[in-house]
């Protein structure tokens, strides 16, 4: 019988992630719709303005969206503040990836 261990979530997560804060302009304010390749079940519109909704976008966003999405649809201020909670329910070795690319959000 042979096994066939599932392909790491964390393949390619580091090419996902953007060089720095600074290129991430998604709004501060507003809804945010994800394209079906990235909310297939569940909400697919997200105010920005709302925490909780803001940490489930941002968190899918970390899970299944590519660099330009992660670029478009999260701000940087936004993602600073929410880091705290965000790390508290991310993998942690997820966590660090981010934190080792963008050494802002562990300060």
């Amino acid at each position: 019988m042979t096994s066939t261990a599932l392909p790491s979530r964390l393949i390619g997560v580091v090419d996902r992630i953007p060089a720095s804060l600074a290129e991430l302009s998604g709004p501060e304010h507003g809804r945010v719709e994800l394209p079906v390749r990235l909310a297939w079940s569940g909400l697919t519109e997200f105010d920005v303005s709302d925490p909780r909704q803001r940490l489930t976008l941002y968190r899918t966003l970390m899970d299944c969206g590519q660099r330009e999405d992660i670029v478009r649809y999260v701000n940087p201020t936004l993602l600073c503040r929410d880091w705290p909670r965000i790390k508290r329910l991310t993998a942690r070795r997820t966590v660090a990836l981010w934190e080792h690319k963008l050494p802002d959000l562990a300060a």
